[in-house]
C-alpha cells in the first residue's frame, strides 16, 4: 500500500523548496501537493494532461478559460488539458491536492 500524510507531503515540498511536490506517478495518473501563499502569483501554464484540483485549505479564486470562480476548503475543480487556468486573489494560504490524468509529463 502507498499512503501519505499531509504533514509528510508538506515537509517534502518545503525541503525541496518548490510550490509543487509530486508524490505519486503511475502511467494512468499522477498526484501532487501545490501550495500558494496568501497574495502569491500563480506561475503555472496550461498542462498537456487533464487535472483535478481539490482545495484542502485556504481561499482564492481560479480563472479557467476566462471564467472565474471563488474557491475554499472542500471545493474541487476540473481543468481540461491545454486549457489556460490560474489561481488568483489568494486571500488565505492555498493548499491543493492536484491529480493529473494521464500522469504528468516529466
Amino acid at each position: 500500500m502507498d499512503a501519505w500524510s499531509l504533514p509528510e507531503l508538506e515537509a517534502a515540498r518545503v525541503a525541496a523548496g518548490q510550490l509543487y511536490h509530486g508524490f505519486l506517478r503511475v502511467p494512468a495518473l499522477s498526484a501532487g501537493l501545490y501550495v500558494l501563499e496568501a497574495g502569491a502569483e500563480d506561475p503555472q501554464s496550461p498542462h498537456a494532461e487533464d487535472e483535478v484540483y481539490h482545495v484542502i485549505s485556504g481561499r482564492a479564486s481560479i480563472s479557467v478559460a476566462g471564467a472565474d470562480r471563488p474557491l475554499q476548503a472542500g471545493d474541487t475543480v476540473y481543468v481540461a488539458a491545454r486549457v489556460d487556468h490560474r489561481f488568483h486573489s489568494i486571500s488565505e494560504r492555498l493548499v491543493l491536492l492536484v491529480v493529473f490524468a494521464p500522469a504528468e509529463s516529466a
